[in-house]
């Protein structure tokens, strides 16, 4: 994983509709979703959707497979992995990253 790959990543979840689609995929798992499937949940019209899959698909985030006359989309589970890691590299400089106490909310007046 590069600046550039992660970017792109970020980039295509940075818009609603495409969150939601990819929220939706992930819960779906290894099952993977049809687009009339995501359409009938989120009530995304078809040309709409098309374009926000083109654009998961062309940053990795989703995997598609024809089966049939069908479309399948599944989550990229290697590369959301990836981006995860290169989020957390060197976090917190080798140490854990979770406090030993809970921190408390500030109190705001």
């Amino acid at each position: 994983m590069n600046n550039t790959n992660a970017i792109s990543s970020f980039l295509a979840l940075g818009q609603e509709n495409r969150l939601n689609v990819f929220r939706l995929i992930v819960q779906r798992g290894d099952t993977g979703l049809t687009p009339s499937e995501i359409i009938e949940t989120l009530g995304i019209p078809n040309a709409t959707l098309s374009f926000h899959l083109k654009d998961l698909v062309d940053a990795e985030l989703l995997l598609v497979e024809r089966q049939g006359r069908n479309m399948i989309y599944r989550p990229n589970a290697l590369h959301v992995q990836k981006l995860s890691e290169f989020l957390l590299d060197n976090c917190c400089g080798g140490k854990s990253c979770i406090p030993v106490k809970p921190f408390k909310k500030a109190k705001v007046k």
